[in-house]
């Protein structure tokens, strides 16, 4: 009963993206297609984008009985601080479907903790090609249940670098993020995220992505590995660009209680114009 609900639920969304092929139109921005679908492999690049992640996890929980379906809604929106450089903003909104998580806790579905990453990038890269942002990361307890979030406000720094070099993009994306306030009954927080990350984009719109997601929890010393590879192409819905992606990862590590086997996942990334 649960996997036929997971299942109306993707293909819903794919449903939701399908039209967005049926039509082709110039960028908003000006530029190519094969251009715009390489920028998007930038996490600092000045472009407002809206990218509707959907992954599917399982294998969770002491049993190995849970799965999670959990949906970041992830706006990016840069602004011009002056002429040379540019603050990005990057929040992700997650709702999570999860079932048999914990022991007799049955399922829960609503809003996560939600975070935001501040970076401050300069407009031009650096000799070779080298593009860099650095800025804080806030995550806020917003969470509707006590299973989906920390309890805990939490800070710390972020960074991100990267190169492109022909249809070649690689860098990594990174934070360390501590507890600072929140209820005093719950583990503090305090992991380091390290987000690796090649993609190769083709003349026709193409892009094949490979990342490794790892985190390492300094409170239980432990780390959660899993590595994706993904598949995008650009379309338009009517004159809204839209990249569209499917993509399948392996937990290389994770705790105990942790996901385990194959994780899958699709992607809209909505590119909306910017103002003049």
């Amino acid at each position: 009963m649960e996997r036929t609900r997971l299942m109306a639920v993707l293909l819903m969304a794919i449903l939701i993206c399908g039209p967005a092929g049926s039509a082709l139109a110039e960028n908003p921005d000006g530029g190519s297609d094969a251009q715009l679908a390489q920028e998007l492999t930038n996490p600092v690049a000045d472009l407002i984008t809206i990218p509707v992640q959907m992954t599917w996890d399982r294998n969770i929980g002491v049993r190995d009985d849970g799965w999670r379906l959990q949906t970041n809604i992830q706006p990016v929106v840069p602004f011009e601080l002056n002429a040379d450089w540019n603050l990005i903003t990057r929040t992700i909104l997650p709702v999570t479907y999860q079932d048999d998580i914990a022991p007799r806790a049955g399922s829960q579905f609503g809003l996560g903790d939600i975070s935001m990453s501040l970076f401050f990038s300069p407009k031009k890269p650096a000799p070779g090609g080298f593009i860099w942002g650095v800025g804080p990361i806030l995550v806020l307890p917003t969470a509707t249940d006590d299973l989906l979030g920390s309890e805990k406000w939490s800070a710390g720094p972020a960074a991100v670098a990267l190169t492109m070099r022909g249809p070649w993009t690689m860098g990594m994306l990174a934070n360390q993020v501590w507890s600072c306030a929140g209820k005093s009954d719950r583990s503090d927080v305090n992991y380091t995220f390290l987000q690796p990350f090649v993609a190769f984009s083709t003349p026709s719109a193409y892009t094949l992505s490979l990342q490794v997601e790892s985190t390492y929890n300094w409170e239980t010393e432990k780390w959660s590995v899993p590595v994706t590879a993904s598949l995008a192409k650009l379309v338009h819905w009517d004159k809204l660009p839209v990249s569209l992606s499917a993509g399948v990862g392996y937990w290389a590590e994770s705790p105990d209680s942790g996901p385990e086997g194959f994780r899958f996942r699709l992607q809209a990334n909505f590119v909306l114009p910017k103002s003049r």
